[in-house]
């Protein structure tokens, strides 16, 4: 008689991952998000350590969440309470996605397909309080998104942006105007929180 074939039922759907609001209106919310190349949601902890970096800063917040992928870090923006996220994401399936949890959590938000660059290019949208710039590993984008992002309308004196990077990176030249206020490595990544100044380089 044959061996009876266990069967898992744990196992996740196969192309979706998922990950959990940490605080907020949506404090422990598991949300999924598609199986992108690129597309690594920020950790908890990483995340629980930025949000605690920006904790003054994000309630009324209008928060620009650049190559968002999941939307781990405009998500959890929202749940804490910023009034506005402008979510940017080139994957069609991460924009859907995004687009059913705006929805389904009922934030204010807008979602854009649209490649990085080219969307900063074209902006015209107002200043905003915070960004979160957390591009793909190893494809060579943050020198040109922060040349995009010094000549864009969406920074402004006060602006908080928040940098993932690989650790290999960490001498990467940043415009004189920003100021480093946080820095921390875990692992292979390198991420802190910078504040632009009032005169551009």
């Amino acid at each position: 008689m044959p061996a009876r074939i266990k069967k898992n039922h744990k196992t996740e759907k196969k192309g979706k991952g998922s990950f959990r609001i940490i605080a907020g209106e949506h404090r422990g919310r598991r949300l999924s998000f598609p199986e992108v190349d690129g597309l690594r949601p920020t950790t908890d902890r990483v995340r629980e350590t930025v949000f605690n970096w920006l904790s003054w800063q994000i309630e009324d917040a209008r928060v620009l969440d650049l190559f968002a992928g999941s939307g781990a870090l405009g998500l959890e923006a929202a749940s804490r309470g910023a009034k506005y996220v402008q979510f940017v994401e080139l994957s069609l399936p991460a924009v859907s996605q995004l687009g059913e949890h705006r929805t389904m959590l009922k934030i204010n938000a807008q979602v854009t397909q649209a490649d990085a660059l080219t969307w900063l290019a074209q902006s015209q949208e107002a200043p905003f309080d915070v960004v979160f710039l957390d591009p793909p590993f190893r494809k060579n984008l943050l020198e040109s998104v922060i040349q995009k992002l010094v000549n864009s309308s969406v920074l402004s004196a006060g602006t908080l942006i928040y940098l993932e990077k690989e650790k290999e990176l960490s001498e990467l030249a940043l415009p004189a105007n920003w100021r480093q206020r946080k820095e921390k490595v875990a692992g292979q990544l390198c991420y802190g929180l910078y504040e632009v100044l009032g005169d551009k380089e």
